[in-house]
């Protein structure tokens, strides 16, 4: 008999009694016999020349393992997509902690007091610290020219419109650096020696990624590398690339000792060490018609790597594409890049470059609209995407999209318009400001172009003799609920109770390689590939005359005691394969930039108190489109969680730069809101499924990042008259904005 359909409901989380109960086990409580204790030694300077490391008195140092870059034996250097970052600085230093010495003891204690033991003698070499200075070129830092990576795209004939154009209007836009803050900081455990390899245990978001990372660093086969994710404690894009880093340092330190090592930052070090969010810099000319049409748009959008290009191409590269967002306009030009400057890298953060491109983009369509005399919700109707129109690349929409519908939804359900008059007509009497701003926008699910085809992704599905299915996959659960979809999936695909499947622990010796747990593709692509290989499964069992074509659970169990007999293991793999009507030419970046987008309005209403300058958001609209949701709780949390993070991003996460260097690295005085500062986060959503996602789904992760800073912005200028243009919007911009001469 069909069992019940598990997609669609609010099953039991796969993962939460081990959480709730205390069960779950991560990388710090994770212990091994014979085990030291590793810290990493930093510069503390922004660039320069090693001139010598020595150890001063006060520790005995003879019962310490220390690393430094001369005992690599292999390359010095992170295998990702360029080859410019060491594990160990050797003698160029090009960051604030920069890692050059590595330590480990058994004793923590004794270990702290040694760190700061280490001497780093430097000769200081003049750094460069913003994108202005790094494209002003009067100190070369990277490469000819500080670029990382530069893109270009082009459609139509943008240098024909600017004559023609009714009016053309220019403005440019600014974002700040946005900590992760993941409950749980960076940590690995690793096994080394020269017999069995490495093994690495950590908190982190790809394994293959750091699997790929450590074979340069040893110089061994494949086989003789194995990574294992723990439970982790959250990611947001921030255990991406940097927990290479990590396991390439404990391992060598393991590797040396002989012993296994552990290393856990604390949150100070995590802080200040690792990755960030790009800060961004974005220059919108705009050419309209009288009729308020958009007829060319000119963009130009740099980001900030810091130090090493970790991955700034690829988030420049969904920055860029997404920087047109989703309007229609006939000639467009965008042209990107990605400078080095003299901070830690910036890498990965939930978004990937399209909440910075966003961001300046819905900030400047309400000026346009504002210029035009037209209001800000009329101006994206005339020129929303729609079936059979392209977007900034030429990607023709070949999904039914109603954005006018979808904004329709929103404003009702928020009371924009009745909201809007009422603020006008009460505000001028009142010292604090109430207003109502949205944002419209994409998100593409998946890797760019032609990265989900030449990745390959592969999936697993196996069967025990007693029915029990194991789906086998490198994609991690951090926290949203990966374990649980993937049950969903396969149970529905395999006719099964959700209670018959199981996810496998991430293990590089155990799961193929289904790719990173990154861009919006773990359900909409991994899970599609999911869905396929359980359907394999039961084919097999079918094509083996051991299983009816309706089944009860009973009746599998059987015919997999039965195949498992008679053949062995009972698996089935599936291998991404791309969809009709992708085509993508990585050189003019023009195509079928991703399948499918995730579609969004969100509606952010505040109050501006002009005595403080705070700004707080007092309701919040979050509508989107995301094909088919498959665990309503979950998707509602996931958009729950994004629009906290994105009014954090907007209002109150300001890093602090000195030289460098992170100055406010601590969570008392970097500061994210808390729950007494967020307004009810409403969440709707509208279902169109898309046919090549599993159960029409598609991707739902970073979308809801993108909008609430430009809602709440468009918000806080509809309150105030004040236009600003940067975030986070910290009151001491709003009230200097105010002195200038902004009207209140």
């Amino acid at each position: 008999m069909r069992q019940t359909q598990t997609v669609g409901r609010s099953v039991q989380r796969k993962e939460g009694r081990e959480k709730l109960t205390g069960q779950a086990r991560y990388v710090d409580d994770l212990t091994f016999p014979n085990m030291l204790h590793g810290v990493t030694v930093r510069s503390s300077i922004p660039r320069g020349r090693i001139k010598k490391i020595h150890f001063e008195h006060g520790v005995p140092w003879g019962e310490f393992t220390i690393v430094k870059a001369s005992d690599i034996q292999g390359s010095n250097h992170v295998a990702l997509i360029l080859k410019d970052q060491p594990f160990l600085a050797e003698e160029l230093i090009n960051h604030c902690e920069e890692a050059v010495v590595l330590l480990a003891h058994p004793d923590k204690h004794l270990l702290e007091k040694a760190r700061k033991l280490v001497g780093i003698e430097t000769d200081p070499l003049p750094p460069v610290f913003t994108i202005e200075e790094a494209l002003a070129g009067k100190q070369i830092i990277w490469g000819a020219d500080n670029v990382f990576k530069a893109y270009r795209v082009e459609k139509g004939d943008l240098d024909s419109v600017w004559a023609k154009a009714d009016r053309v209007i220019e403005a440019e836009y600014e974002t700040g650096a946005q900590e992760q803050l993941y409950i749980e900081n960076n940590g690995m455990i690793a096994v080394a020696n020269p017999q069995d390899g490495v093994t690495v245990w950590g908190s982190m978001q790809c394994p293959y990624y750091v699997h790929k990372g450590l074979l340069p660093l040893f110089n061994l086969p494949q086989e003789k590398i194995r990574v294992i994710q723990t439970e982790t404690g959250g990611g947001f894009g921030g255990k991406e690339e940097y927990p290479t880093l990590l396991a390439g340092h404990a391992a060598l330190l393991a590797w040396k000792s002989g012993r296994p090592v552990k290393m856990i930052y604390d949150r100070a070090e995590d802080m200040v060490a690792t990755t960030k969010r790009h800060p961004s810099r974005t220059r919108h000319r705009t050419a309209v018609s009288k009729d308020g049409k958009l007829i060319g748009m000119e963009i130009e959008f740099n980001i900030d790597g810091g130090a090493y290009a970790t991955l700034s191409s690829v988030v420049l590269s969904r920055g860029t594409i997404h920087s047109a967002g989703p309007y229609f306009c006939p000639h467009v030009r965008v042209i990107s890049r990605a400078v080095a400057t003299n901070s830690p890298p910036h890498g990965a953060f939930r978004g990937f470059g399209a909440p910075q491109s966003l961001f300046a983009l819905e900030r400047h369509m309400d000026h346009v609209a504002r210029e035009l005399g037209l209001e800000p919700d009329e101006f994206r109707r005339r020129n929303f995407l729609r079936e059979g129109l392209t977007t900034a690349t030429s990607q023709l929409i070949r999904e039914k999209v109603d954005l006018s519908g979808l904004l329709d939804h929103a404003l009702e359900k928020s009371d924009y318009h009745a909201k809007r008059e009422r603020f006008a007509r009460e505000n001028p009497g009142s010292s604090v400001k109430k207003g109502i701003g949205f944002a419209t926008f994409l998100h593409g699910g998946g890797f760019t172009g032609s990265g989900e085809k030449t990745l390959a992704s592969v999936v697993g599905v196996e069967a025990t003799p007693h029915g029990q299915v194991r789906v086998l996959a490198a994609s991690t659960e951090i926290g949203q609920g990966t374990n649980t979809i993937f049950s969903q999936i396969a149970a529905d695909a395999l006719k099964l109770p959700y209670e018959q499947l199981e996810v496998a622990q991430p293990d590089t010796a155990h799961v193929p390689n289904s790719g990173p747990t990154v861009a919006s593709r773990t359900v909409m692509v991994v899970g599609k590939l999911v869905e396929t290989a359980a359907v394999a499964l039961r084919d097999l069992l079918i094509g083996a005359g051991l299983l009816p074509a309706e089944y009860s659970p009973e009746q599998f169990r059987q015919a997999c005691a039965g195949y498992i007999e008679k053949f062995g293991q009972l698996r089935a793999n599936s291998q991404y394969k791309q969809p009709p009507n992708i085509e993508w030419d990585d050189e003019k970046y023009q195509g079928d930039a991703y399948g499918a987008f995730s579609w969004a309005v969100y509606v952010a209403e505040v109050s501006v108190d002009t005595v403080t300058w705070e700004t707080h958001v007092d309701d919040f609209v979050a509508l989107q489109e995301v094909g088919r949701v498959m665990n309503p709780i979950l998707a509602a949390g996931q958009i729950e969680g994004g629009v906290a993070q994105g009014i954090g991003y907007a209002l109150y996460e300001n890093v602090v730069w000195k030289d460098g260097r992170m100055a406010n690295g601590q969570m008392t005085n970097y500061i994210m809101p808390t729950s007494m500062d967020l307004a009810s986060i409403r969440v709707f959503f509208e279902e169109n499924p898309y046919s090549y996602g599993p159960s029409g789904a598609k991707g739902i992760g970073e979308l809801p990042l993108d909008g609430p800073a430009p809602a709440i912005l468009n918000a806080v200028e509809n309150a105030t008259g004040l236009k600003v243009r940067k975030i986070p919007l910290m009151p001491e911009v709003l009230m200097q904005e105010a002195k200038r001469g902004a009207h209140v």
